[in-house]
């Protein structure tokens, strides 16, 4: 199969299970893209139609109320809900740890310091605010925002309004850090702006960084021109698309595959800004199937979807996402491994936090996740565990924070929130069960009308005959394991009772009837 592939698409070496590769699946109703390494699929995003990705866009905004007891006012964006500020994100902030960060050499050191305390006075309820999304909307709260702006170019973020350069951790060689710091001084940096320094910087020439540099400040201008041209609430800045977004942020890519020629123009245009020895290869794939199909990752994308994770060494991951935190339960399933029971709960453990660090990238998973690995005393055992996470979740564009094995075998893991998980973007609730995953058993059902029927013949002397609707897979059980004891129950009745089903109910309700005139008596779901 993948000799064929390489011959659909013309590959001299590398296929799309070969390398690292980025496919684009694109249909009238939603774009996907996966992300693939040596044949594992490791990211993996949705954008449907009429979705609007708004994490990192900017809005002009309106205060519309101030909660001194939350420390946080609310701020009128256009959206439905309101979004939400904390006083400390209206704070200029200083860079993020993950980034070394030295002082812009043009800042006006005699500027006054700003306070959460002073935040209400600066914005008073009425006046307008430029915010931008940190967190989306997660059940019925509104986003979460921030004043301090930052907007990612290929190399570098733009951070207007601050005044403190960086370079991002992640490059860890001394002789690079030192060579970027050369580029800083080079680059002109206006005053109250603010740059940190990418991964994807390294290696990168002055004129790269320079040329990022100037895209970012004239797109900035752009925003400021708009915000003093347009009334509160209004949208500024918008993240690009998700096509522009991937090939902007992911790097050491060989080859981009996609199905549709729109979207092979669009990647060739954004690729032809990039350095020459940046090129990646834009691969059009026409195929009769769809081409996550065709290549043979659509198995691995399903299992995001399932609730159940098996791992290779015959264990499995239990994964549950509410809306407060994310529940993993780790489970040796069918490994009982070797003899040793200590080694065999070490590795079934190691195998589910890296299978986790996967899952939690590709389901977009953000807020506290809880892991409840199987038991384990030695405390070396615990510390392999820690870092084996620590590991696998250093490439994470997200943040993320890990604590170590705690007494009770949990593990705690926070992750940034980027945007909607894929649980949640393409399933809605359940109406049938009413979000709660699970609906009473027949048994269950029977007790209730059983008990209502009583109590209602206590409550009625009058002998009557009465008619009690239910949904079919009741019936079936009051017909069958409980037929004698509805027999009791009229006995008592001095009455006929009698019992028809309805498709339309839910298994959960029920009602009685009058039969002689089809009048409704009582109802569980009034």
């Amino acid at each position: 199969m993948l000799e064929s592939i390489k011959r659909k698409l013309g590959f001299a070496k590398k296929g799309p299970l070969e390398g690292t590769s980025l496919v684009i699946n694109s249909e009238k109703l939603e774009r996907r893209i996966a992300l693939i390494q040596k044949g594992s699929l490791e990211q993996y995003y949705v954008e449907r139609e009429g979705s609007q990705h708004i994490v990192g866009s900017i809005f002009k905004g309106k205060v519309k109320n101030i909660e001194e007891s939350l420390k946080a006012m609310f701020v009128d964006i256009g959206l439905e809900k309101n979004a939400f500020l904390h006083f400390w994100d209206a704070i200029p902030a200083a860079l993020e740890q993950e980034n070394e960060s030295f002082e812009n050499e043009n800042r006006n050191s005699n500027e006054k310091k700003i306070t959460a305390r002073d935040i209400p006075r600066i914005y008073p309820i009425g006046s307008d605010i430029l915010i931008q999304v940190s967190k989306v909307p997660v059940g019925n709260k509104g986003p979460r925002v921030t004043t301090n702006i930052s907007i990612p170019g290929r190399y570098l973020v733009l951070s207007p309004n601050s005044h403190q350069l960086g370079i991002s951790q992640k490059i860890s060689d001394n002789e690079e850090r030192k060579r970027l710091r050369k580029i800083y001084k080079r680059l002109e940096i206006p005053e109250g702006v603010g740059i940190i320094m990418r991964t994807a910087a390294q290696g990168r020439k002055f004129n790269d960084i320079a040329d990022d540099l100037e895209d970012l400040l004239a797109q900035w201008n752009e925003i400021e021109e708009k915000v003093k041209n347009v009334s509160s609430p209004a949208l500024v800045f918008n993240e690009p698309s998700l096509v522009e977004r991937s090939i902007r942020d992911l790097r050491y890519i060989d080859q981009i595959i996609c199905d549709n020629q729109d979207i092979e123009n669009e990647a060739n245009q954004l690729l032809s800004k990039f350095p020459r020895k940046d090129k990646i290869k834009v691969r059009y794939f026409p195929s009769d199937k769809p081409i996550f199909e065709e290549i043979g990752i659509e198995k691995q994308i399903e299992t995001i979807f399932k609730r159940k994770v098996p791992l290779d060494c015959g264990g499995y991951l239990v994964i549950d996402e509410t809306e407060a935190l994310i529940a993993v339960d780790v489970n040796t399933g069918k490994n009982k491994g070797e003899q040793n029971a200590n080694k065999t709960i070490l590795n079934t453990n190691i195998e589910a936090v890296e299978a986790l660090a996967r899952q939690l990238k590709l389901r977009n998973i953000g807020g506290i996740i809880v892991i409840d690995l199987i038991d384990m005393r030695n405390k070396r055992n615990q510390d392999k565990i820690y870092r084996t996470m620590l590991n696998k979740l250093k490439d994470d564009k997200a943040r993320t924070q890990v604590l170590p094995v705690s007494a009770f075998g949990l593990m705690e893991v926070t992750r940034q929130r980027l945007s909607e998980s894929i649980e949640y973007s393409t399933y809605e609730p359940c109406s049938y069960c009413q979000e709660k995953g699970r609906v009473k058993t027949t048994m269950s059902v029977s007790i209730e009308i059983q008990r209502k029927l009583n109590a209602f013949i206590r409550e009625n002397q009058t002998p009557r005959d009465l008619l009690i609707v239910v949904q079919s897979d009741v019936l079936q059980r009051l017909k069958e394991e409980d037929s004698n004891l509805i027999i009791d129950i009229e006995r008592s009745h001095k009455g006929r009772i009698s019992f028809r089903s309805d498709i339309n109910l839910h298994r959960e309700e029920f009602k009685i009837y009058d039969p002689s005139n089809e009048k409704l008596l009582w109802s569980n779901k009034d």
